[in-house]
């Protein structure tokens, strides 16, 4: 007999659960994914009420987007709240007398601080929640360095196996970030293309027109390294450049992963400030607001160097990607919210249009990720008209049709999901963040050495003048995001599958 399950939110009030947790579950319900007898527990140490709760779930499910309700109603009595301390043995020792786990599945998602798992994990242990199929889920920031990183997977590795446990990065449950491993191992012509004799660079960018806002005290221990290319930025890296797995399976996937991070060349201190560049925004405008810059926002009498951007020139040591740099850039308060890979392919080795292809991009692959996502291949195409008319770039869009759209999750849906059908594969492995932090962890060392400086850049920019300067010394420039194919006439300005 099949077991049912139960998802356990620790934090069950807090802004994670209410914000991102309950509305993905919610959509979940729409789509008519989670089984019968499925049951949501929200423990917060705070005294609310079932009834204060769901009203402020329902409140943030009625503005953001397609509500029925018949749905919340059928959604709502899954959902129960208790109170109390999940880092008391007491506390959930009274919880564990409500659950059967010889006929119930546990899923416990840490919506809580890295700093009381450990605390959280015992307790667990000692109320008797822990069983061979007891599952964890954990957020990010897992640690600040390699170090800290080791002594919250200690807290975790002493009660959970390493099969029990599910780290999120919420960019891997993007539908376009999942879709590129379809585009890679299931196409015959972008799988024999996809190496250094026919890709020249890749660049990742996650830029962002919000401001550090009241996440300052974080941000001065953080800065965008750790923040956003430690994870986020990392993840993608791996998924672009990952050798084809034996199969689709988790161990194999995570495997492949954790060679690319492996094969990462050490940035060494005498290059430090020629692969890797800091910014810090300054004041300026995003859209029609003049906004201030980060240290106008923290105060005069703090001197801070924190990186709020950064851009890298990662290079991955083994035999398909030597030679191909992998650009990385993040940073806030930029001129447009995106995140998007661009694979740049060579030009051909014989140009038989040098006068027609001037300043033209060729051969691209580009992978949306927000604000919407899509896929797109740009190349070349002549444009009308007689004699030596100039190549105009036209795209192709791989896009899901619009028909598919009801079928799609946002990421935090598609993640619990694979939670709740024990499938790792979207998850990051310990060995990962581990193999991460090495690498993050001596750009760091080195930035301190060599006293690096956090160059200013006016807000609503994308990034400070020394990042253009790196690439420029490779021969090369940032690829304008806002920038799209403007082919009129016959095509339009995409064609779609």
């Amino acid at each position: 007999m099949a077991k049912t399950s139960e998802l356990l939110i620790i934090g069950g009030d807090g802004d994670l659960a209410i914000r991102k947790l309950y509305p993905a579950l919610f959509s979940l319900e729409q789509a008519g994914e989670l089984s019968e007898g499925f049951t949501i527990v929200g423990m917060a140490r705070k005294p609310k009420s079932r009834d204060e709760v769901l009203k402020l779930i329902k409140g943030r499910l009625e503005t953001s987007g397609r509500f029925y309700e018949e749905e919340w109603q059928r959604f709502a009595n899954r959902i129960d709240l208790r109170q109390g301390d999940a880092s008391s043995a007491e506390s959930l020792s009274e919880y564990a007398k409500t659950i059967d786990l010889e006929k119930t599945q546990l899923t416990a998602y840490f919506a809580i601080p890295p700093s009381i798992f450990e605390s959280v994990c015992n307790a667990m242990d000692a109320a008797g929640l822990v069983v061979p199929d007891t599952r964890v889920v954990v957020e990010k920031p897992l640690g600040t360095d390699k170090a800290s990183f080791c002594v919250i997977h200690d807290s975790l590795a002493k009660i959970f196996a390493e099969t029990q446990v599910y780290r999120i990065d919420h960019y891997l449950g993007k539908e376009s970030v999942q879709n590129l491993l379809a585009l890679r191992f299931a196409n015959i012509f972008f799988g024999s293309l996809w190496n250094g004799s026919y890709i020249e660079n890749v660049q990742i960018t996650i830029a962002e027109t919000v401001g550090v806002e009241d996440r300052h005290e974080f941000y001065e221990e953080t800065g965008a390294l750790r923040d956003m290319v430690q994870n986020h930025m990392m993840q993608l890296l791996c998924l672009v450049a990952l050798e084809p797995p034996a199969n689709k399976s988790a161990d194999m996937i995570r495997g492949e992963k954790l060679k690319v991070l492996k094969s990462l060349k050490p940035i060494e201190l005498a290059d430090i400030n020629a692969k890797t560049i800091r910014g810090q925004y300054a004041a300026g405008s995003i859209g029609d607001e003049l906004v201030p810059g980060y240290q106008q926002e923290i105060g005069p009498e703090k001197d801070s160097n924190v990186e709020t951007y950064v851009a890298i020139k990662a290079e991955i040591d083994n035999w398909r990607w030597a030679n191909v740099p992998f650009y990385l850039r993040t940073g806030k308060r930029m001129s447009s919210r995106c995140a998007e890979i661009i694979i740049q392919f060579r030009n051909p080795k014989h140009n038989i249009f040098p006068s027609q292809t001037i300043g033209l991009a060729g051969n691209q692959l580009r992978i949306r990720l927000q604000p919407d996502e899509g896929i797109e291949l740009h190349f070349l195409n002549k444009g009308p008209g007689v004699g030596e008319t100039p190549m105009e770039e036209v795209s192709l869009s791989l896009d899901a049709p619009d028909s598919f759209a009801q079928h799609s999750f946002d990421a935090y849906a598609r993640l619990l999901l694979e939670v709740l059908n024990g499938d790792q594969t979207l998850f990051v492995s310990a060995d990962e963040v581990i193999a991460s932090w090495d690498w993050i962890d001596q750009i760091r060392e080195n930035w301190q050495t060599a006293k690096s400086k956090a160059y200013p850049y006016a807000s609503g920019t994308m990034g400070p003048s020394q990042a253009v300067v790196m690439m420029a010394r490779d021969s090369r420039e940032w690829i304008d995001l806002s920038r799209q194919t403007n082919r009129p006439g016959i095509y339009g300005n995409s064609q779609s599958t």
